[in-house]
């Protein structure tokens, strides 16, 4: 008798009971994108597994209390802040990405298809948007005569021996959703440069090249709109040589999104294959791995500077194939529709729209 009360009391205790729930794995091994989105009037968080985008919010609400877990720390409303405290929040996403993986067991009320939801700008706003200039040879060829110093220049960088030049944008007059139009200055010729986003995760000043990838949280797509010149007022004589200004920082030229993949989740080194198409036609068709500064040289020189915060966006350079670079050149007009592909995170799209009347 003792001993059938004790093999039963053993027997009890490895015996599942109906309070236990199922272990979900806080590992990454569901890939995700993250978004930031609009549905039903509201501005959310989004995960996003295949064609679903599900509001992380409410759906970390849902798995905590399927699991019954205490304690777990609250889901941030925006990007920049999520990116913050990710290596926090990070085992939490990959537990919602473990248990929502299969589209066809459940759709709760927090799951909505990407393609009826508003994707929004992932972050509003980075800190700093910093850009790349001439970061293709074949890019920085195109763009000088032909044996010119310039162009001999390009040819023979050395990003061991030099180092790259950047210009700023500024995130708030000119980051945009994507699939918003964009306002064409009247009198200017308009080019296309499709980009990919590299996104900081941590505070980063004066990092090693060594070290650069530690600092980075993920990847986007940017469109860097240029600005070939056109009618206007010319610039002062004091300054010889193009107006950086005017022609990369006008109002709504950064078109950024749809989505930000980890790098968790993404090629490392960042070898990403872009084409930029203008009404469905090729442009640009290049690849990340033929840039001249890698991540780690670009990360290094913009730390060596200033202090790169979370969120923050440098976009890396475009591929040769600009209008400007063409024989004879080629710009965009009101009605154009400028798409930008690239493998593994998406497609970032930007109408062109005619210039309101002054």
């Amino acid at each position: 008798m003792r001993r059938l009360i004790v093999v039963g009391f053993v027997l009890a205790i490895a015996a599942p009971t109906r309070a236990q729930r199922p272990l979900i794995s806080t590992n990454p091994e569901t890939p995700f994108k993250l978004a930031t989105f609009q549905a039903d009037g509201r501005t959310r968080l989004g995960l996003v597994l295949g064609a679903r985008i599900l509001d992380i919010e409410a759906a970390h609400t849902a798995v905590i209390q399927e699991l019954a877990l205490r304690g777990a720390p609250a889901m941030p409303k925006d990007m920049r802040t999520l990116i913050e405290d990710y290596e926090r929040l990070a085992p939490h996403l990959y537990r919602i990405a473990n248990r929502f993986r299969d589209a066809s067991a459940d759709n709760p009320a927090f799951a909505f298809r990407v393609d009826r939801v508003a994707l929004l700008a992932p972050i509003k706003y980075p800190s700093n948007l910093l850009a790349i200039a001439a970061n293709y040879k074949l890019h920085a060829g195109e763009m000088f005569p032909p044996g010119s110093p310039q162009q001999k220049a390009a040819i023979e960088a050395d990003p061991d021996k030099e180092d790259p030049v950047f210009f700023a944008k500024s995130p708030r007059s000119c980051i945009i959703d994507p699939d918003e139009a964009y306002p064409m200055p009247p009198g200017r010729n308009i080019d296309w440069e499709g980009e990919l986003a590299i996104v900081i995760g941590r505070p980063a000043l004066n990092i090693s090249e060594a070290r650069a990838h530690d600092y980075v949280f993920g990847y986007s797509i940017m469109y860097d709109v240029s600005d070939r010149g056109g009618s206007g007022r010319p610039l002062t004589g004091m300054f010889p040589g193009p107006n950086w200004f005017a022609g990369k920082s006008r109002d709504k030229c950064a078109p950024f999104g749809p989505v930000i993949v980890p790098k968790e989740f993404a090629p490392n080194p960042p070898h990403f294959h872009i084409v930029t198409k203008v009404n469905g036609l090729v442009k640009q068709d290049g690849n990340t791995s033929n840039w001249i500064w890698d991540e780690a040289h670009m990360v290094r020189y913009l730390t060596s500077i200033l202090t790169l915060y979370p969120g923050d966006v440098i976009s890396s350079g475009t591929p040769d194939g600009v209008g400007a670079g063409r024989k004879p050149p080629e710009f965009l007009k009101p009605g154009d529709v400028v798409t930008i592909d690239v493998d593994g995170i998406g497609t970032l799209r930007t109408p062109m729209k005619a210039p309101a009347n002054p």
